[in-house]
């Protein structure tokens, strides 16, 4: 008899990056259905020790791959206690309920110039891909696969590297 249950092989087709080498690699990460593009500028402010070392412009699109490998990372890691497919900053949009009690999707946010009346926030989320040595934020180890969400000013460390990623916006100076 014919078996017609998914096999997950398309998935895993459109889920491969194929490298000039011929090799392919399969991403541990697919953007949800709720994945918006951000409003606001976000940057992270790369630091090693007390000195600046970099500045990474996230807000031009709904989420960043971040991992040693350079062939599908879009923020490449060096150290070698992150993983190849590490953690993801994802932008998202949820589902909220306002004063009257109805739900509606909202990309969170809530600018600090806009009326008191909008109730939600903008805010990217990280989701560590299940990494060897996880994912930091200020300090504390977030869970697995799971989405975590992120306020300006958090600090994020990927595995044991010394580089601290500090989350600023445009309305945070």
């Amino acid at each position: 008899k014919p078996n017609f249950a998914p096999s997950g092989l398309l998935a895993a087709a459109t889920n491969t990056v194929r490298k000039a080498d011929g090799t392919s690699t399969l991403l541990k990460y697919n953007e949800p259905p709720e994945a918006r593009k951000p409003l606001v500028g976000w940057r992270l402010y790369v630091f090693k020790g007390d000195e600046q070392v970099d500045l990474l412009h996230i807000h031009r699109q709904s989420a960043y791959l971040i991992g040693r490998d350079r062939a599908v990372t879009d923020i490449p890691l060096e150290h070698p206690s992150c993983s190849k497919q590490h953690a993801v900053i994802q932008y998202r949009i949820v589902q909220e309920k306002d004063e009257s009690g109805n739900s509606k999707g909202v990309i969170k946010q809530v600018l600090p110039s806009l009326s008191a009346f909008v109730l939600t926030f903008y805010r990217p989320f990280v989701i560590d891909l299940e990494s060897t040595n996880g994912t930091h934020v200020n300090g504390e180890a977030i869970p697995t696969s799971r989405y975590y969400e992120l306020r300006a000013s958090d600090m994020i460390k990927f595995g044991t590297s010394n580089r601290e990623y500090v989350l600023l916006h445009d309305e945070v100076s």
